[in-house]
């Protein structure tokens, strides 16, 4: 397998195709999205509820940073987000590539490689967060170029067994490819803002119910984000197979076999 021979025109990475082919895969797996990523997302929240209180863990309430224990709260918090997110993505990454080769959704059998994938995952998700942060502060582009140039880290992680190395390996797999994978990633994270916005809002009326409304208003938050959350995870795995379906010549059933 080699990469794109020099001389030929470059093949397009078919941003409305992938964008399509995930909206697809969201709609017809919707049940097994919500429940592979409500897991993850439901103890993600109530352990930052713990840490922060519930109500500025959902953002219904502004979070204070007065003292030094509030600040490392929040910053605990902020870690288990990404440990979450983390977790979210190694599953649904699974599910996708079964959807996409029309196989049975088998949920049980995602959470292993998922899990022995969580700490390198965890980490450089971390890691990606504090260059696009540091790239955002400049200006928005270069946070979006850094964002597309680690875009497929987790895949590469999960699929490959990349580890520590899933920075470099998503490096090269971009190469080339960073402003439309950049313009795909910017309409998913517009369509995962639109939906916690709505969640946020339904969650703000229910929360002024008082405690259990607070309970309730915690369940279906975590329900409604991990559809925006479940979009973005599934993008980048088509993102990933049409980059190593281009530069490598490997398809779909190929890097699914991973998990056999």
């Amino acid at each position: 397998m080699s990469d794109t021979t020099l001389g030929q025109p470059k093949a397009s990475l078919g941003v409305g195709t992938l964008v399509g082919e995930t909206f697809s895969i969201l709609f017809k797996h919707f049940i097994q999205v919500v429940i592979v990523g409500f897991v993850p997302s439901l103890f993600g929240f109530l352990i930052s509820g713990l840490l922060v209180g519930f109500g500025e863990a959902l953002g219904i309430r502004q979070q204070d940073f007065s003292g030094g224990g509030s600040i490392v709260a929040n910053v605990l918090s902020v870690l288990v987000s990404m440990v979450v997110y983390s977790i979210t993505t190694a599953l649904l990454v699974q599910l996708a590539y079964d959807a996409k080769l029309s196989r049975p959704v088998r949920l049980g059998r995602y959470f292993g490689p998922a899990l022995s994938t969580v700490v390198p995952l965890a980490i450089l998700t971390i890691v990606v967060t504090i260059l696009v942060g540091i790239g955002m502060a400049f200006l928005v582009i270069p946070g979006l170029w850094v964002y597309a140039v680690f875009a497929v880290m987790a895949p590469a992680v999960v699929i490959e067994r990349a580890g520590f190395g899933g920075l470099s390996r998503s490096k090269y797999l971009t190469k080339e490819y960073r402003w439309p994978i950049a313009g795909a990633l910017v309409l998913a994270i517009i369509c995962a803002s639109i939906l916690n916005l709505v969640a946020l809002f339904v969650v703000g009326l229910i929360a002024a119910a008082g405690s259990i409304g607070m309970v309730i208003g915690v369940v279906l938050f975590a329900a409604i984000s991990t559809v925006g959350a479940g979009f973005l995870s599934i993008l980048v795995a088509l993102i990933y197979a049409r980059l190593r379906e281009i530069k490598e010549g490997v398809s779909v059933d190929q890097i699914a076999a991973v998990f056999d």
